[in-house]
């Protein structure tokens, strides 16, 4: 017998005796139990057959193949699929991808307060909860230097949180479709979340329009949290569905005390217009930003166009709303190429400047008005951390959101493009159309260079792309080619462009110079009469060769002739000597 046979053998026996030893235990414990034979039964043959390997390859693959259908099948059903493609259509609050999250880790995860649930009860943010905290009794407790009384005010804001209370309940399921995750929090955890994080957004809202510099608010409040409540309150995993937070600003309307300064009437836009006042340091220098919110489009206004904050203002400042949204879009096409850099632009002519009451988005290339060349206008732009957080965080939705324009990218493409290193960075400062407060222009271009990292342009619905089309095949034209080679070879620097100068004066000078040393030969030779005869009788070479010829001929009779005495020669056997004719 072998070694293995003898191993199984003595596995056997072992079970055989420790089920032996506990089935009388069984049989009393479960003897009323009519299904207890059969289960022990099956209990003692499955250990029977994994203890003693008495299962066959053939069950074995039998049960994986069982196992591998069974879960094929949960994958498949009905309950879940209806269910992913209900809220599939309503997801709009998104976890970044991690692609774009390695690039910047900092930039989409919240600095000091949790909004949602994405975030919710991270160690770092719980000391805002306090805040939270603040803005939620402010909402709902009685206020004592009120003058009515304070029993009274207290009934009133009970029966308020009462229907709070009851709305977010009602929009719990609603709000949990709206994030991409499923969220592990329970119903009452969640609709607690619901309340303090809504309440805090609202009372901040109503705080920045009273009070836009927070000087007289409590004293948890401090200067320094605001640059940071902005940014957190615009990334995209930290978003409370705008939904919510209407029905709470609806809600706690008539909460408001008596000491506190009124506000206007509720309109379908008052929440997003105190919003945007709110976020609007974020784009500082943008005049169209300015505008009342009648220009922005109606619909996003009157319906549910805007999903939260962040989307509220991407729409705000896309080209398709930000200059004249009810009379036409911005046309789109198809951009398989990138513009150029501002210092080959600029070597081809193109003047840059920029336009204040513009769009944050709005970009044209026209003629210029006076010379040759072309116009490229930009609107101002402010380049810093905060900048950075929000084009990315707005590069992050685009990515993510289903029928969205890719505008801000698109746009953050042509920048990305424009700017290559710290030269262009000066230029387009230099212009008025770049300002900073990076330090220096490399981290700048850096930042820039950066923001589209791990992004794809998109390439088939740019609104950018008659610009930029217009402006390389300017930059192609023989006027752009020969001025971009002048430019590069001859006037690359100031002293490399006053050597072409000079060296072109001197050419010109001695052009000069030669044509009047011509003129005064040409006046001299016409003052010499018998030279200038000469010149002028037709026959004069002729007879110059006639009388070589026979002169040469009587030297060489003269010569074989043997005469050594030089005949002297009669002038007047000279009959074809020029002169005579003169």
């Amino acid at each position: 017998m072998g070694k293995g046979n003898l191993i199984v053998a003595s596995r056997c026996i072992l079970l055989q005796k420790i089920t032996s030893s506990f089935r009388p235990r069984f049989n009393e414990s479960l003897a009323s139990t009519t299904s207890f034979p059969t289960l022990h039964g099956k209990i003692l043959a499955r250990g029977f057959h994994e203890v003693c390997g008495g299962s066959s390859p053939n069950s074995r693959k039998a049960s994986a193949s069982q196992s591998l259908t069974e879960e094929l099948e949960d994958i498949l059903k009905p309950e879940d699929i209806a269910r992913e493609s209900s809220t599939s259509s309503t997801i709009c609050i998104y976890k970044v991808p991690n692609t774009m999250r390695q690039v910047n880790r900092k930039a989409y995860e919240p600095k000091i307060v949790s909004i949602g649930p994405y975030h919710h009860g991270v160690e770092s943010l719980k000391e805002m909860e306090k805040l939270k905290r603040v803005y939620f009794r402010r909402l709902f407790q009685p206020n004592y230097n009120d003058q009515l009384h304070d029993d009274v005010v207290l009934v009133k804001k009970k029966a308020v949180l009462g229907d709070v209370r009851k709305a977010m309940e009602k929009l719990e399921a609603a709000a949990r479709s709206c994030y991409s995750e499923e969220s592990k929090l329970s119903s009452k955890e969640f609709v607690k979340m619901m309340l303090l994080d809504g309440c805090f957004i609202i009372g901040l809202l109503r705080d920045s329009v009273l009070q836009p510099d927070f000087e007289h608010t409590p004293s948890i409040i401090q200067r320094w949290m605001l640059p940071n409540l902005r940014q957190d309150l615009i990334k995209l995993e930290n978003q409370l569905p705008l939904f919510v937070l209407r029905k709470l600003f609806q809600l706690t309307k008539a909460s408001t005390t008596c000491h506190e300064q009124p506000i206007a009437s509720t309109t379908c836009w008052e929440l997003e217009a105190q919003a945007l006042r709110f976020f609007k340091p974020l784009l500082e220098g943008h005049a169209g930003l300015n505008k009342p919110l009648q220009h922005f489009a109606p619909k996003q206004c009157q319906g549910s166009s805007s999903k939260h904050f962040l989307d509220l203002f991407h729409n705000r400042i896309s080209p398709d709303c930000s200059t004249c949204p009810v009379l036409q879009a911005p046309r789109r096409g198809e951009q398989t190429k990138q513009i150029l850099s501002v210092q080959e632009l600029k070597k081809a002519g193109v003047k840059f400047t920029t336009d204040a009451n513009s769009g944050p988005l709005d970009i044209s290339f026209s003629h210029r008005a006076w010379g040759w060349g072309k116009v490229l206008t930009i609107p101002p732009i402010h380049i810093d951390d905060h900048r950075g957080t929000l084009f990315r965080n707005m590069v992050a939705f685009e990515k993510c959101q289903r029928y969205c324009h890719q505008d801000v990218t698109t746009y953050l493409f042509f920048l990305d493009s424009l700017i290559n290193s710290a030269k262009d960075v000066g230029l387009l400062h230099y212009h008025g159309v770049l300002h900073h407060s990076l330090g220096s222009n490399r981290r700048v271009a850096k930042l820039v260079n950066n923001l589209c990292k791990e992004v794809a342009p998109d390439v088939s619905q740019s609104y950018l792309y008659k610009v930029v089309g217009d402006v390389n095949e300017y930059y192609s034209s023989k006027y752009g080619k020969i001025r971009g080679f002048l430019v590069h070879h001859h006037f690359s620097s100031w002293l490399v462009g006053i050597s072409t100068i000079g060296a072109c004066l001197a050419l010109y000078l001695t052009l000069i110079q030669t044509g009047c040393g011509v003129a005064s030969a040409r006046k001299d030779l016409e003052n010499d009469i018998s030279l200038a005869s000469l010149l002028k009788e037709p026959l004069f070479l002729k007879n110059i060769f006639e009388y070589t010829r026979k002169s040469l001929s009587r030297f060489k009779a003269m010569y074989h002739s043997g005469s050594t005495e030089n005949k002297a020669l009669d002038p007047n056997d000279m009959e074809y000597w020029p002169y005579n004719m003169i």
